[in-house]
């Protein structure tokens, strides 16, 4: 008998997630709903009576949606468990009501595998809160707050935000933390930005922050 050996190795590319296919009914209705929410409009295009594909892009995200015709064999409305990570639930979801969308209540869990507890998370736990809606067929979304990644889960070569937005809350956070470190001071931090930049950058990749 050979015993299997599992030996890691570092990939030689980098396999970047570029499009997520959701299968609709009506191409044009799901065009009108994504667009309604604010998605970027990349592209709409067809061949003949029988292919016809739409690409949509959420706000911020590197990753986009096709839909259409002629391009995936999935019942419509079948896609479910679709992640959009917002950094501030609450107004996400309200953006999101006000465009339109059907979006459920807050809700929380108070561990991994716990049932769903109404509200945000109380401590604002990193992906413990939550709300979902779907499009018109069907195809479900999830919101998930993420404030701060665990480790592993970023590239420690480089810190990106994916947006204005993004950028501001991390900014917001920086601040909160660093009141409570001058009130540790006693006096006020003269290189408050340096500090800042590095809670900013810890925080993104998952490391201790400084003390």
């Amino acid at each position: 008998m050979t015993a299997a050996t599992n030996i890691e190795r570092a990939p030689t590319v980098d396999l970047k997630l570029e499009v997520v296919v959701i299968p609709v009914s009506d191409v044009d209705r799901a065009k009108s709903f994504y667009g309604s929410l604010g998605w970027r409009l990349d592209a709409d295009f067809a061949v003949g009576d029988t292919f016809r594909v739409v690409q949509f892009t959420p706000p911020g995200s590197p990753s986009s949606i096709h839909f259409g015709k002629g391009i995936t064999s999935a019942a419509p409305g079948s896609a479910s468990g679709m992640y959009l990570v917002v950094s501030d639930i609450e107004t996400a979801r309200a953006e999101l009501v006000d465009r339109g969308a059907d979006v459920s209540e807050i809700f929380h869990r108070a561990g991994p595998g716990q049932p769903p507890v109404s509200g945000r998370h109380p401590e604002r736990g990193s992906y413990r809160s939550y709300a979902t809606f779907s499009d018109p067929d069907g195809n479900g979304w999830l919101l998930q707050e993420v404030t701060e990644r665990l480790p592993g889960r970023v590239d420690t070569g480089a810190t990106t935000f994916a947006s204005a937005a993004d950028l501001a809350s991390a900014f917001r956070r920086a601040e909160a933390a660093h009141g409570e470190y001058e009130k540790q001071l006693g006096h006020r931090d003269e290189d408050w930005p340096t500090w800042y930049a590095e809670y900013m950058v810890r925080e993104q990749i998952g490391e201790p922050q400084p003390s």
